[in-house]
């Protein structure tokens, strides 16, 4: 290890009881706006325009700091971006009371404290982790395992709206170099137009560009397994049809078409729910869903183990949670990997000048310590919670 790596640090400034330790000694949370260059529109009326992202910041007693983020999408699942506050509040007397050295004993400290409320935990687990690298003086994905994938592979998401032009921007970004392309679905609950954005995407890419059609669980079986018959002699894929597990099943079943799984991926049992029903030959581990990087880590080794092609990201949000999703990833083997998602390349404003930047169709996680990225804090605004030890 470099110098001021954990191991070294032995120092009075670092001990507690005796032992090496660190406390929390701020909590600072902000809300940013963050806009989409282009409104987002999925299945059943959801929509992404500007969402309100909450950006975490703890200080710490060595003098450094760790970064979290969290950006629910309104009316999509079970989070809400002013819920964040109360919930780090209630947990205030974890944060403050236990040694932040040891990411996943504050956190099952906070479990106790507080049950659920798994997207509001999510930017603490992030900022300890980030806190815990910068500590040791490492990139974070070192502690994830180590640098295993540096170019990630990108997935770009395209807008449910007019056929022909999903198909143009499908064809403009495969010239960029990206080679996975994710179809939004059901935006105007035609079944004809579904079928032809699936069709006209498929026919403007390359041959090998992996295309899948995603409801975000906003189909009926019935919508769901009439579209995906419809093509299923192409090289398509489906991802969370429906909104519950057998329901995906069935259309799996029906269609003969791989699925991916996406909003009832939550924790290690949905994950075995899915794999034995058979209709998880993909899955999305976003961070919030499963309450941060402690727990997707968890869920990221039971993927391995079973076989499953993992999207690692987060639901949405800018450069912070981009960063956290990019180490995780990079620690994870390539055969793992179906593709992770730069997030902030989607909304403005960005966060962290410093923040890594698409290169073709892939992506690399920053090199510096913790996430290695550095967010500017004059676009944040006035803070919304601050705290004290």
């Amino acid at each position: 290890m470099r110098n001021g790596a954990l191991s070294m640090r032995r120092d009075t400034q670092f001990m507690h009881e005796g032992r090496p330790g660190m406390k929390i000694t701020r909590l600072t949370l902000w809300q940013v706006p963050l806009t989409s260059h282009i409104a987002y529109n999925m299945s059943d009326g959801k929509i992404c325009d500007t969402v309100t992202s909450t950006i975490l910041r703890l200080d710490a007693d060595n003098g450094l700091s760790g970064w979290g983020e969290v950006c629910p999408i309104p009316h999509y699942l079970p989070a809400y971006a002013d819920g964040v506050a109360p919930a780090l509040g209630e947990l205030a007397p974890v944060i403050f009371g236990t040694d932040a050295l040891g990411v996943e004993a504050m956190m099952h400290a906070a479990d106790h404290h507080l049950q659920g409320h798994r997207y509001a935990k999510s930017p603490l687990d992030m900022a300890l982790w980030d806190l815990t690298a910068r500590t040791a003086g490492v990139p974070l994905y070192a502690l994830f395992g180590g640098l295993q994938t540096r170019q990630l592979p990108l997935y770009h998401s395209i807008s449910c709206i007019d056929p022909d032009e999903m198909a143009r921007i499908a064809l403009e970004e495969t010239a960029r170099g990206i080679t996975q392309i994710q179809v939004k679905l059901g935006a105007d609950a035609n079944n004809e137009a579904d079928i032809a954005r699936l069709r006209l995407v498929r026919a403007a890419v390359p041959s090998g560009t992996l295309v899948y059609g995603d409801w975000n669980c906003g189909a009926s079986r019935l919508d769901a397994t009439r579209v995906g018959r419809d093509v299923a002699g192409l090289d398509i894929m489906l991802e969370q049809p429906c909104a519950t597990l057998d329901e995906c099943a069935a259309v799996r079943a029906a269609t003969g078409l791989a699925m991916k799984i996406d909003e009832n991926a939550h924790d290690i049992a949905s994950l075995l729910q899915a794999w034995q029903l058979g209709c998880m030959d993909a899955v999305a581990l976003k961070t919030s869903k499963f309450g941060g990087l402690s727990a997707l880590r968890r869920a990221r080794d039971l993927c391995l183990s079973l076989g499953v092609k993992m999207c690692i990201e987060d639901t949405w949000g800018s450069d912070i949670t981009t960063a956290a999703t990019l180490h995780l990833g990079a620690a994870t083997p390539r055969r793992g990997i179906m593709n992770v998602c730069d997030l902030a390349s989607y909304v403005a404003p960005r966060i962290a000048p410093d923040a890594p930047t698409r290169d073709g169709g892939f992506i690399a996680p920053p090199d510096g310590p913790g996430l290695g990225i550095t967010p500017d804090e004059s676009l944040l605004g006035d803070p919304i919670l601050e705290l004290k030890a």
